[in-house]
């Protein structure tokens, strides 16, 4: 009866509108109470026990380098890039601001910050190019989340600091699955575009293609060394996290001489709201994962399971509906630390690779952000754009289509995020 109190009481409080740190703390220490579990001094031991990570503090710092990053004239050099790298195909624009999502997702892994970096910069063109604002925004919202997907992801690191696996196995494993949803979104863009009859762009020629590499070689830089650093073994993701700050300061501020330190500081304060935030729910998320072991709900959740005897592919087809269903209504960093405590021990129960199923959490949850009608991302996009809500639910569905088939092959061809790995290693 009381863990069925506690697995009922958070749904109860979310839906009141209760903020999820406080549903965190008000379900664990009710949860010790009731259960009898140990003294509320654990509270205190749990909150900075669940703080004090080394891997815990990439989390700001690829947030606060991806916001220098996107104000710091970084972002607008790569997106010139590749807008003269792909011109002259048919819907260039749009595989333009695809390719531009994926490497700011290589160097932030905001996707509420890329939606709003990448769409500034590309929606006014497309929509001059005849796309049409309601399919400009859609594809901005959609191609958004590849950063939750493209390593580094701020979802990823939660992911890998819950279940206890190898942060760096997680981002190898991520590379894949991104650029095949990153291909067949600029295939689409490009049928698109055919099927609205868009002028294909003149190519631009050989010169003004090297200007602009030459304007955007320290742009480009900064993913060679993040990822590069990473895979290379040079350093870990918490270090490069910390040198991304740091490359795109210098760069910001010496080099393309876009921010002031003024500026810095204003964007580090912007940065520590949203820092603050995601920190809270980590340590909430601590004592609310420490009282769910503590209470056996795992276990009771595991026998329940096999009691059911589900074939892997029923269980990870039932994992897939509750995931989109919470990634529609919850930001991937909440539902990550909430759900992870009772799916990872029925995960290894099952013989499930816990790197394979990081990646179909990751995915799910990415496709939750702008899954209608309550996508994080489709708000965004309205409240940026002025995009109605009821226009953006219709032009996300082609977008959704498409992620939904590749988290279909994720899902049942294991290769695609296990054997990546293994090369690697």
């Amino acid at each position: 009866m009381i863990l069925s109190m506690l697995a009922a009481l958070p749904v109860i409080l979310i839906c009141l509108g209760v903020p999820i740190f406080i549903v965190l703390f008000a379900v664990s220490v009710g949860g010790m109470v009731a259960l009898d579990l140990t003294s509320l001094k654990a509270v205190h031991s749990a909150v900075f026990g669940g703080l004090d990570s080394f891997p815990l503090l990439a989390i700001p710092l690829f947030i606060l380098a991806g916001d220098i990053m996107a104000q710091g004239g970084i972002a607008r050099r790569l997106i010139n890039l590749i807008t003269a790298v792909v011109g002259g195909v048919p819907g260039s624009m749009g595989v333009a601001a695809v390719g531009s999502a994926a490497a700011f997702g290589a160097m932030s892994g905001s996707s509420v910050a890329c939606v709003a970096a990448i769409g500034n910069l590309t929606i006014p063109t497309l929509v001059k190019q005849g796309y049409g604002r309601r399919f400009s925004t859609s594809l901005i919202a959609a191609t958004g989340v590849i950063d939750i997907i493209i390593p580094p992801s701020i979802a990823m690191i939660l992911y890998a600091i819950t279940a206890q696996v190898s942060v760096t196995k997680l981002f190898i494993a991520g590379v894949l699955p991104g650029l095949l949803i990153g291909l067949l979104l600029a295939i689409f863009v490009m049928i698109r575009a055919r099927a609205l009859d868009i002028r294909v762009v003149e190519r631009p020629s050989p010169r003004e293609v090297l200007a602009a590499a030459k304007a955007a070689l320290w742009a480009v830089l900064a993913p060679v060394v993040i990822i590069g650093g990473i895979y290379g073994g040079v350093f870990t993701p918490t270090e490069a996290a910390g040198i991304a700050c740091a490359y795109a300061t210098i760069v910001s501020v010496y080099v393309y001489k876009e921010l002031t330190w003024q500026g810095v500081w204003r964007i580090v304060t912007r940065s520590t709201v949203l820092i603050a935030q995601i920190m809270l729910l980590v340590a909430a998320s601590t004592v609310f994962g420490w009282v769910i072991t503590t209470s056996g709900m795992p276990q009771a959740f595991v026998a329940f399971i096999e009691s059911l005897q589900l074939g892997n592919w029923q269980l990870l087809l039932i994992f897939n509906i509750v995931l989109l269903g919470v990634g529609s209504v919850l930001e991937p960093p909440p539902a990550i630390l909430i759900l992870t405590p009772l799916f990872a021990p029925v995960v290894a129960a099952a013989g499930i690779d816990p790197i394979h199923f990081g990646l179909i959490v990751t995915i799910n949850l990415a496709i939750g952000m702008f899954l209608p009608p309550f996508g994080i991302n489709l708000f965004a996009a309205h409240a940026l754009f002025k995009v109605p809500l009821p226009d953006l639910y219709r032009g996300v569905l082609p977008f959704l289509a498409i992620y939904l088939f590749v988290l279909g092959l994720i899902t049942y061809i294991p290769a695609l995020t296990t054997v990546p790995v293994q090369w690697v290693r």
